[in-house]
């Protein structure tokens, strides 16, 4: 079985839709202090690649959340719609956007140790703290 698939899903009011040519069915889950603010809680994210399109593209607010990414928002309703990096356009989209296949996988943690003690998943997933987050995946710094 693949571990890729073509998705589709929208924002809460319908106005903003997205369109993702591959997607990985791997659930990550973001415990930053950024992304608690931004959703109120962990962001439960699937790689989407760059490969993704929008319809309603004039309902989209792109707010500059650090010098490598942007997240972007329905200004129509408020919905969370991506977490992008800049560099390569890469988007990471809230998993709960989606029409729900029945194989997605909630495999990965990030900024564990910025996790608050008042949650926690009962999933067994692979955790990484900040900084081995940053080690294995930051952009190079000029």
């Amino acid at each position: 079985m693949s571990n890729q698939y073509e998705g589709k899903g929208s924002c809460l009011c319908g106005e903003t839709h997205i369109f993702v040519k591959t997607m990985n069915k791997n659930i990550g889950g973001c415990h930053c202090q950024i992304c608690r603010k931004w959703g109120g809680g962990p962001l439960l994210v699937v790689d989407c690649g760059n490969d993704v399109t929008f319809a309603g593209e004039e309902n989209i607010t792109a707010f500059n959340s650090s010098a490598w990414a942007e997240r972007g928002f329905c200004h129509q309703c408020g919905t969370h719609l991506f977490y992008r990096l800049k560099e390569n356009q890469q988007y990471f989209i809230p998993v709960g956007l989606f029409e729900q296949p029945q194989d997605f996988v909630f495999e990965h943690q990030i900024f564990i140790d910025e996790k608050p003690a008042y949650y926690c998943f009962a999933n067994e997933t692979h955790n990484m703290t900040g900084a081995e987050f940053f080690a294995q995946f930051a952009p190079p710094t000029n």
